[in-house]
């Protein structure tokens, strides 16, 4: 970073005709050299999305016509959880609800990056930028990490309330769906924790429902980070985990929050990767854990290792209600901070949510790169919103059986989030679920096409088709679908010639068609 800034700064120094020295830092101000890296950055081709909280991307979503002002008074039971669900389905502009009932001054802000549109927005794109676009420029992203910088202050610190200060119905929580076990507070969040015998801190989102006027029961899977994390090392020590949960941060960093990244890696450096800075952070009140500083608002708490609360039922990503009230952590708040006049962020939680979308990206760069790591010639994946992040579709070069299984034993030998993958050849578009189910109908053999594993201990309990019985062993299955063509199939006289426009003419007369528009 050192070699980096002094290059930097030498540039600066000859563009503006300034002496050169020792010490090329000297006499630079942090504007010239702020200024300078960006002009460094577009050189380079990097993107430095401009926005550092909600309320900036709040304001870009509005300029580009993405975003929906309620006005009216909505209520926190149920009324904001049906409009945002209807909003959900029908892929509409995110919401901002000015005014709730028993709240003022607290807005809230619903379904931040629940289409496709507003991730474009949320990475600096061109909002009508394409599917496969966006995928791109997180794949290219995401190899650039870049630290977070610490400040001695920060917005999410504006008022600050300790101990008895401290009622978490003073927040408009709302009762998202009917049938849920309470008011959940967590759902657009980042939760920071720390493995405290690696020292790494981990971002991820989890869900948290408000049990008290201090208390917080909460539902993280025993395969996530942060369940592993607490049952591995504080429960066995008996200690209290620190944890701090984030509402409201820049939407970049509940993005980098959802990936699906290998233990113990760095979701703040994601962050500062996908928004081409480092994220500004802060120390907590009550704990050493350093949170995003221009949050709207922290809840700095710790889980109780020797206590469970009542959590659930709530109606979660997969589109379901498929649990129910049961034990989940126990979870004492020592503090929350907050921006003046807070915005609450929020999940419309169900079918084509913002995890969907945003677990879409990073899901599938995690699996293409765990394939690529064991030598299967990937090369796409997609895991289609639409399937809940519960079955992925992927585009190899290579075909076959021996592929096929090879995939399906990599993808559930650890935690198995996908219950159904699709294999298709490479001259399929996975991003085309119209050609995908052209392929799955055409080409797996309903006998020697379909390959299946079970397992124990590692199955995603939220999928809906397990039973309750399921759920309690963590026990599931995958089913791959081999949608190629056999590999000792004579491409001359075996594999069938597509009946398409460009599989099925000359290329000549393609190339007469499509320059005349379709007509002769």
């Amino acid at each position: 970073m050192q070699n980096f800034l002094y290059d930097i700064a030498s540039k600066v120094k000859l563009r503006d005709g300034i002496s050169s020295q020792k010490n090329p830092l000297k006499n630079l101000s942090c504007n010239m050299i702020e200024q300078a890296v960006k002009r460094e950055k577009k050189a380079k081709g990097v993107i430095q999305v401009e926005w550092k909280d909600t309320r900036q991307f709040i304001d870009a979503l509005a300029r580009t016509g993405d975003l929906t002002v309620v006005e009216k008074e909505v209520h926190w039971d149920l009324e904001i959880g049906a409009i945002g669900r209807l909003a959900c389905e029908r892929q509409a502009p995110g919401l901002w609800f000015k005014r709730i009932t028993d709240y003022p001054g607290c807005t809230v802000f619903m379904n931040p990056l629940a289409t496709w549109r507003r991730v474009a927005i949320a990475l600096g794109l061109a909002a009508g930028s394409s599917v496969k676009k966006i995928y791109r420029e997180y794949e290219e992203r995401e190899g650039r990490l870049i630290p977070p910088v610490t400040v001695s202050d920060g917005p999410c610190k504006e008022i600050v309330k300790r101990a008895d200060q401290v009622d978490l119905f003073d927040l408009p929580a709302p009762m998202l769906h009917e049938g849920d076990g309470g008011r959940y507070i967590g759902t657009w969040d980042l939760v920071v924790s720390r493995d405290p015998a690696a020292g790494w801190v981990n971002w991820g989102i989890y869900r948290f429902m408000v049990y008290g006027a201090r208390r917080l029961t909460g539902f993280p899977r025993p395969t996530s980070h942060l369940g592993k994390v607490f049952l591995d090392h504080y429960v066995p020590a008996a200690r209290p985990m620190p944890i701090a949960i984030v509402i409201g941060a820049d939407p970049l960093c509940h993005l980098a929050a959802s990936a699906t990244y290998r233990l113990g890696g760095d979701e703040a450096m994601l962050a500062g990767g996908l928004r081409g800075s480092g994220v500004e952070v802060v120390r907590c009140e009550t704990s050493d854990l350093m949170v995003p500083a221009t949050a709207e608002i922290v809840i700095e708490a710790e889980v109780l290792p020797d206590a469970v609360g009542l959590e659930g039922p709530y109606g979660e990503y997969p589109g379901y209600r498929t649990g129910e009230m049961g034990n989940g952590i126990l979870c004492r708040v020592k503090a929350v901070t907050h921006r003046r006049d807070p915005i609450l962020t929020i999940d419309a939680t169900g079918y084509m949510d913002d995890s969907a979308t945003i677990t879409s990206m990073s899901g599938a760069l995690a699996i293409k790169r765990r394939l690529e790591r064991h030598g299967v010639p990937v090369v796409d994946v997609y895991v289609p919103p639409e399937g809940a992040v519960h079955a992925a579709v992927v585009a190899v070069s290579r075909c076959g059986p021996e592929v096929t299984r090879q995939i399906l034993e990599i993808l559930t030998s650890r935690r198995a989030l996908l219950s159904k993958i699709f294999v298709v050849d490479s001259d399929v578009d996975p991003f085309d679920l119209g050609r995908v189910l052209h392929a799955f109908a055409t080409k797996c053999h309903p006998v020697t096409g379909v390959h299946v594993v079970q397992y124990t201990g590692r199955a995603n309990t939220l999928t809906p088709c397990y039973s309750q019985e399921e759920r309690k062993r963590q026990a599931g299955g995958t089913v791959a679908f081999d949608c190629t063509w056999p590999p000792g199939w004579s491409r001359e006289w075996e594999v069938p010639v597509k009946a398409t426009f460009d599989s099925i003419f000359p290329e000549t007369l393609q190339r007469k068609v499509t320059a005349s528009g379709g007509e002769t």
